[in-house]
């Protein structure tokens, strides 16, 4: 069994597997290299035979998107390889630095606690500033809304080493994600009902409840372009996240009234599809429309997923207690410091 497996899912990302791919290698500090190909249309698989010979390739037969993709990659690496004792699941767009790997190792050594750890994320087109999907380690609302230590909504912060330290954090980034695989199978790993975004702040909580703990490591940092399978202007992701935000609340929210707060969130949820109506992106409002629709529809499966969730917990739970939204549009509080 090695001790690190890196896996990369790709989905016609040919031209970020050209261009961020060699660094991997170069830069896997003796770990195998997997690359999961969720049935793409372009020539990622030729391509990858082609000129990367020492890379494992893992044809997957259909795309189910990040959750069922990995779901499947990650079985194929522990059945047919004999597995890993971690994995690192690095988005296909993610240009690492040498020396990413061993700081969170060293971490996950000595912690059996940490199910889950991440780098610290910087935007791949402006190297000083933290990255949407992650930034510095993530926080979520006892609305459900998310947050990170260096982004909060539209604000990003330059990294000046105010978040080089170790510590738990909510949720870590499934754009650069390291996990206990023992963990992962022994979860179920991530929800294929997400299919894309989210899939990881859910399984996140879910450990989290069986009393694991996450953790962001300020020692390593990558670089992410985003958007690389499905850009931030597209209102299918508008609609998987939405979903999937009310998704992972009625799932994992253990205490009281959670209906009203997903009728809350239900109001929240309508202002926004007013901002976007007011920038004439009528196709996102009619994305968070169809989102709430989807969760309704999918309400009986997340009852059971509830019930089953709620025997398993063996530990509490803490989300941030205030709205992110009043604090940073009505409060002007835009930064993680001056939330905290």
């Amino acid at each position: 069994m090695d001790t690190l497996a890196i896996v990369i899912l790709n989905y016609n990302g040919k031209r970020y597997l050209e261009k961020f791919l060699p660094s991997v290698i170069a830069n896997a500090e003796g770990f195998p290299v997997y690359v999961a190909d969720s049935a793409s249309t372009d020539d990622s698989v030729p391509f990858l035979r082609a000129h990367f010979p020492s890379v494992r390739l893992i044809q997957l037969a259909s795309n189910e998107g990040y959750a069922g993709g990995y779901n499947a990659a990650l079985a194929h690496v522990r059945q047919q390889y004999g597995g890993a004792r971690y994995y690192v699941l690095p988005n296909s767009d993610i240009d690492v630095t040498p020396g990413w790997i061993t700081p969170i190792l060293r971490l996950l050594e000595a912690n059996p606690a940490i199910a889950a750890c991440q780098p610290k994320i910087r935007a791949y087109d402006r190297p000083r500033q933290f990255e949407h999907a992650g930034a510095a380690g993530g926080f979520v609302d006892y609305l459900g809304y998310v947050f990170c230590r260096g982004r909060v909504f539209a604000t990003f912060e330059d990294d000046q080493g105010q978040y080089d330290d170790n510590r738990p954090v909510f949720w870590a980034t499934g754009a650069c994600l390291f996990m206990r695989a023992e963990v992962f199978h022994q979860t179920g790993g991530f929800d294929p009902a997400f299919f894309a975004h989210m899939e990881e702040i859910d399984w996140c909580w879910r450990v989290q409840r069986l009393g694991y703990q996450v953790w962001a490591c300020g020692q390593s940092v990558v670089y992410h372009v985003g958007g690389g399978t499905l850009h931030k202007s597209n209102p299918r992701k508008t609609y998987l996240n939405y979903r999937n935000s009310l998704y992972m609340l009625y799932k994992n929210w253990s205490g009281g009234g959670l209906w009203g707060r997903i009728l809350f969130r239900l109001v929240l949820d309508g202002v926004s599809s007013l901002l976007f109506l007011k920038e004439g992106q009528w196709r996102d409002v009619l994305a968070i429309i169809q989102a709430h629709f989807a969760f309704y529809g999918h309400l009986p499966q997340l009852r059971r997923q509830r019930r089953a969730l709620r025997q398993q917990q063996t530990t509490e739970v803490m989300l941030y207690p205030r709205s992110i939204v009043w604090e940073y549009f009505v409060e002007g509080k835009k930064t993680y410091r001056e939330l905290i």
